[in-house]
């Protein structure tokens, strides 16, 4: 469902002045999309990042050169863009002046990504983000009472391609992505100084999950300074391997203002960090699981269905919270996360009179297809 939207997005974009970029993290299935939609033949060029021999041409190519190489083409793809220096000055000359060839790129680490691109290539692109399987991906696949059926199985070893479709090797597979794969463009092109803290700093975030973050505590617990603590989390963002999500306040004076949550874009990733595949029912961290895969989940739908909102916590210096706020068309839409169907949740007195237009829905397992699933499945 979603690589069906996703490919007919891209469609729509082709040959219209524009390069065409899909990002997200690796092994999330960039390079197999493409390859379905842009098969290597007469019309279409393939040069590859982590070729060394396509690297070091793309990091050469001229105007003439480029003109040659595309003779006779319609579309160039540049797979893993971001390994090669300068990528957006190249980028841009096939944009500027080749104009009768589309120019397709993936790209792994947004971070390194969006720095070679972003200036050479302001107005020039169009951008789309792949992220893990989704629920509603799988439920597309065979039905919601299956996906319904995996879903404990999934709050432990998300959502990867591999994992899914290595029923028994979950465990390995995840290990081997969170000790390789994820880290790939990260290491080797020099983002971050001391790789054994990043590790570090992950693991510590891995416990955090659905908490404040302090940069000054992390820092302490890494052995590094807040400041670098903040720059790795930019980074470990930009690679879309975490994301934040800031406190809402509309100045109240209990609200905090200025405070963040992290959360890691697949729980399988987060729960191979700390070594922690133990069956949800001897788990003493579900409501953290369960928070952490519908927020994470609901990331991935408003991006693929392009609902575009603003995204908070909310939380009071008494201790009142609501896990999730969307902040759409005006209005507020305030969310609990439970993971026992049986615990009755209301909606904070404060937060209630402070904002009383606002939406209130508490999502358990019973009712997460409502906020999950687009309305026409």
């Amino acid at each position: 469902m979603i690589e069906r939207i996703l490919k007919q997005n891209i469609e729509k974009e082709l040959f219209k002045g524009k390069a065409i970029i899909l990002m997200g993290s690796r092994q999330t299935g960039k390079t197999t999309i493409l390859m379905e939609m842009f098969p290597e033949n007469e019309e279409t060029l393939w040069m590859r990042g982590d070729d060394i021999g396509d690297q070091s041409r793309l990091e050469n190519m001229t105007t003439p050169m480029f003109r040659q190489f595309l003779k006779g083409k319609k579309i160039l793809v540049i797979d893993e863009a971001q390994r090669v220096k300068d990528i957006g000055l190249r980028m841009k000359l096939v944009t500027d002046y080749i104009k009768e060839v589309q120019l397709v790129a993936t790209g792994s680490s947004a971070f390194e990504l969006a720095n070679r691109l972003n200036e050479p290539l302001t107005g020039r692109k169009w951008e789309h983000k792949l992220y893990p399987l989704s629920f509603g991906e799988m439920v597309a696949h065979h039905g919601l009472w299956d996906e319904m059926r995996l879903l404990r199985h999934r709050l432990i070893y998300g959502y990867y391609p591999e994992v899914v479709t290595s029923e028994g090797s979950e465990n390995k597979v995840l290990q081997q992505l969170t000790e390789s794969y994820l880290y790939k463009d990260i290491f080797t092109l020099g983002l971050v100084k001391k790789s054994d803290k990043l590790v570090t700093l992950l693991k510590a975030l891995s416990y955090q999950v659905g908490s404040q973050v302090s940069y000054s505590e992390l820092a302490g617990t890494v052995g590094i300074d807040s400041k670098t603590v903040e720059a790795y989390i930019d980074v470990l963002e930009q690679a879309y391997i975490i994301f934040r999500l800031p406190s809402f306040s509309r100045n109240q004076r209990n609200e905090l203002k200025h405070s963040r949550k992290v959360y890691f874009y697949d729980n399988g990733v987060r729960n191979a960090l700390i070594n922690s595949f133990n069956p949800v029912e001897e788990r003493g961290d579900m409501g953290i699981l369960w928070e952490n895969f519908i927020i994470a989940e609901r990331m991935k739908h408003n991006e693929y269905y392009s609902h575009y909102c603003n995204r908070y916590f909310w939380r009071t210096r008494t201790q009142q919270e609501i896990d999730y706020i969307e902040e759409f068309d005006g209005k507020l839409h305030a969310y609990e996360f439970k993971w026992n169907t049986r615990k009755k949740t209301k909606q904070p007195n404060s937060f209630a009179e402070a904002y009383p237009d606002a939406e209130f829905k508490v999502i358990t397992p019973d009712n997460l297809y409502e906020f999950l699933l687009p309305e026409q499945m």
